[in-house]
């Protein structure tokens, strides 16, 4: 049996004059209804909420959350206060004056504490870092000494300064100094090469390349080790303060453990925390005034 193929049918061959018999009619798109029209700006528009509104929804959360445990009797009044008991007690000792005048005891030990260390620091991140003979007689030893735990060179500072203001100071003096110093070190090692090249080759002399170039190259990094270096000021008063102390928000915490009492040393606590928020702060406002010139990713 055989099966008959049909031949195949001719495939129109294209035009290429430009010119087709039927002219291609325009697509129009479809109406939108008013309605929609009217929806449709506010349905993709994204309401923006004030940044300070997003970064105290946390805090407010977590003191609400604090308040109704308190309320409802799920954490004792013996093991933590309310945080309506803890504004109480904040209230009569600022009306005391005793919660004040330890804050000035306190900030003024931290100040002194960092202006040393920033100094220590920052001399001998310059020294290490400008020059490899610094170098060879710096960073070793600095590198031996800060894995030492400076919370456990107390005793040793008692020993040698007695129980005075002196080992109070220099405990958070030596926490400052080794934050300061690695980035410091590391800002003005950083610096782009080509940047020194182009410095050269303007003709700056060897201290107008430390002047012009590396050290606005390091001071990004010494902004950052200065924050770090406040966090850690406020630790090591937090452990200074509360060995041989006669003043002080660490001394009111003593007092208030051998009492008992929860609610002051809560108060102590929450002023450490607002202290060390309120120098990050001005330590980030003094950031972005020095390094307007840096471009940053502020994130979206």
């Amino acid at each position: 049996m055989s099966i008959s193929h049909a031949p195949p049918s001719p495939v129109p061959a294209p035009d290429i004059s430009g010119k087709s018999e039927k002219e291609p009619v325009e697509a129009k798109p479809p109406a939108t209804p008013p309605d929609l029209v009217a929806l449709a700006p506010s349905s993709t528009r994204r309401t923006r909420v004030p940044r300070w509104l997003r970064r105290t929804t946390g805090p407010v959360l977590l003191l609400a959350l604090w308040q109704l445990l308190s309320a409802t009797g799920v954490l004792s009044g013996d093991v933590l206060a309310s945080p309506g008991t803890i504004a109480q007690v904040a209230g009569d000792l600022i009306e005391d004056g005793s919660l004040t005048s330890a804050m000035s005891v306190s900030i003024q030990r931290v100040a002194v504490g960092l202006l040393l260390g920033a100094l220590v620091g920052t001399g001998l991140a310059l020294l290490s870092g400008l020059f490899r003979v610094g170098e060879d007689l710096v960073d070793a030893s600095v590198q031996m000494l800060r894995t030492v735990p400076f919370v456990g060179l107390i005793p040793l500072f008692i020993i040698w300064f007695g129980i005075g203001e002196t080992p109070k100071i220099a405990i958070i003096t030596l926490g400052v100094s080794f934050p300061l110093y690695l980035n410091v070190y590391a800002g003005i090692r950083g610096v782009d090469s080509q940047l020194i090249e182009a410095g050269e080759s303007l003709g700056l002399s060897r201290w107008g390349l430390v002047r012009h170039v590396i050290l606005p190259g390091a001071l990004p990094g010494a902004m950052t080790g200065l924050r770090y270096s406040l966090g850690i000021a406020w630790l090591a008063l937090v452990f200074a303060e509360q060995i041989n102390a006669d003043s002080g928000i660490g001394f009111l915490m003593v007092q208030a453990r051998d009492f008992l009492r929860t609610d002051v040393i809560v108060v102590c606590l929450i002023v450490y925390a607002f202290l060390g928020l309120l120098a990050d702060f001005v330590v980030r406002t003094l950031e972005r005034l020095l390094l307007q010139w840096r471009p940053t990713f502020t994130g979206r």
